[in-house]
């Protein structure tokens, strides 16, 4: 018998993608389910949407396994076309708007969609490349004289009838940004996605009355979670495409919203505008965090600047859709935290060769449970080095596979975790595992720079050392630099490369810092050892 049983009625383990949504039209047909700039779509407009193209989907000879590549800039039009391919017992393929069309031929080459969602610039970007297209392409607008229909004018007249697939049916493939290597796909089964929509939108306690910010992308699941969510609960979710903080406030201030999703590249400007421009957001209930830890300094800047919001910091990997949550009561106290559990997920804190890790000890985060993703596209065997048994679980879990993060973590006297840093991406400086944000979050406390990333150099001394790219603020100063560094920072943290980068620090498209380009894009160094 498990230690943890996973109780869920009968609805929740049969629901799909398309029940999902038709719960909110049948209850909610009148409210608004998404809006963008000068528009809005109530969710009885937005199921005659897809079920209209759906249609135009079946036509085209879509059926279930399918796949549908969505290439689009944030949009209703993007929203609809994921969820026809749904209608219709296909899974969606959403592509980031900010890949380039080389990124986006490597996916269509890696899952063979059967249809292409994609606007005339990016076709035209992609003919280019002479890549083999889908056996059909879609254009919102005219296509002119592209090889493709035109939308809405080709959708016109169908209507499809939802198809059911099974809760284990494959949902979406979702591709990595490729920091670690080429992009993989990400096969997420509709269990996947809904259930997580259930476990998130319970612990955030979201309602029909909640109204969104679809901030993030939602090739990236943290971003697809805002539509799940809101489509499970009848609530809303306001599109935008930019990452602006005065206009992320606009639209926080005039479509009332309630709950706010960002990430730690997105809350430090967020924060920061705030602080010089002090604004009130009465309706504004939660803000919630992942893709990586907030730098203390505006952590603690976060209830200030957001009154009374419950903050939400939060751990997942598109792989196991969201593990962890620290609840607001304990923020004050554990400021920086990732939490405990959210529903229907195990968490486990593995030693590689220790086994199961005590208290205050560092060992890899492993995850079990009915969120972990089906898989990596056509790559079967990195599949199987992620998610595999765990030898040192056997005796609570059996040979029950279980996602193998490659995350460090510890757990305190109290079952909360505290992130340590990837387990491929610590330094390794004067015999000490050295985690990047533990540096990047002290250099940041030295009020110098606006923006860190620390990685691995080698040294004068041709050991490996930390090296820094930054971002100086007005305030910057080399000489005041060092000694901070040297009076703040341990000798092996130091560091022996600072970079200082032009412009802001590159982003991978899902708004997390680019290390990769970063670690391998710096000039030479202007300062030597700190």
């Amino acid at each position: 018998m498990r230690p943890i049983e996973y109780a869920l009625d009968a609805m929740t383990a049969e629901l799909d993608l398309v029940r999902l949504l038709q719960g909110s039209l049948e209850a909610h047909p009148a409210r608004v389910a998404l809006r963008e700039e000068g528009r809005a779509v109530t969710y009885a407009e937005l199921g005659r949407e897809v079920a209209s193209l759906a249609g135009w989907f079946q036509s085209k000879g879509l059926s279930v396994g399918d796949r549908v590549c969505v290439h689009l800039s944030k949009s209703i039009e993007e929203v609809v076309a994921m969820f026809a391919a749904a209608w219709v017992g296909a899974a969606f393929v959403n592509v980031n708007s900010q890949w380039t069309p080389r990124q986006l031929a490597m996916v269509l080459e890696d899952c063979r969609p059967r249809l292409l969602v994609t606007d005339a610039r990016r076709l035209r970007a992609l003919l280019q490349l002479e890549v083999a297209l889908p056996p059909a392409v879609l254009v919102p607008g005219e296509s002119g004289d592209l090889p493709a229909d035109s939308w809405p004018h080709a959708a016109s007249g169908w209507q499809a009838e939802a198809r059911e697939v099974g809760p284990d049916a494959l949902a979406a493939v979702l591709y990595t940004s490729g920091s670690t290597g080429g992009p993989k796909g990400v096969m997420l089964s509709h269990r996947n996605l809904t259930l997580g929509a259930l476990s998130v939108s319970t612990y955030l306690q979201n309602v029909a009355e909640d109204r969104v910010l679809g901030l993030l992308p939602f090739s990236f699941d943290y971003g697809l979670s805002q539509l799940t969510t809101q489509f499970l609960v009848g609530g809303s979710v306001s599109l935008l495409g930019t990452m602006m903080p005065a206009e992320i406030v606009r639209v926080l201030r005039e479509h009332r919203i309630t709950g706010l999703p960002a990430l730690p590249a997105i809350w430090t400007p967020l924060v920061r505008y705030l602080v010089g421009n002090p604004v009130s957001l009465p309706d504004l209930r939660y803000l919630t965090n992942t893709g990586g830890k907030i730098p203390d300094p505006i952590l603690e800047l976060l209830p200030q600047v957001f009154g009374g919001a419950s903050i939400f910091l939060m751990y997942g990997l598109t792989e196991g859709f969201r593990a962890t949550y620290l609840h607001p009561e304990k923020y004050a106290s554990k400021r920086g935290s990732i939490g405990q559990a959210i529903p229907h997920v195990e968490v486990f804190v593995v030693h590689p060769e220790r086994g199961l890790c005590a208290p205050g000890e560092e060992g890899e985060l492993i995850q079990g449970g009915p969120l972990l993703f089906q898989g990596y596209w056509g790559r079967p065997e990195e599949t199987r080095r992620v998610l595999k048994p765990c030898p040192h679980l056997a005796a609570r879990i059996g040979d029950e596979a279980v996602l193998h993060s490659g995350d460090f973590v510890r757990m305190d006297e109290d079952g909360d975790l505290w992130f340590v840093g990837r387990g491929d991406g610590l330094i390794k400086s004067s015999g000490f595992r050295v985690s990047p944000e533990e540096v990047e979050e002290l250099v940041l406390a030295s009020g110098l720079v606006l923006e860190v990333v620390a990685f691995g150099c080698t040294g004068t001394d041709h050991e490996s050392r930390v090296a820094v790219a930054i971002v100086p603020s007005e305030r910057w100063d080399p000489a005041q630099f060092r000694r901070y560094c040297r009076k703040d920072l341990p000798g092996y943290m130091r560091p022996a490369q600072v970079h200082l980068w032009p412009g802001e620090l590159p982003r991978t498209p899902h708004g997390k810092f680019d290390r990769r380009q970063i670690a391998r894009g710096p000039s030479d160094p202007v300062s030597e050892g700190s």
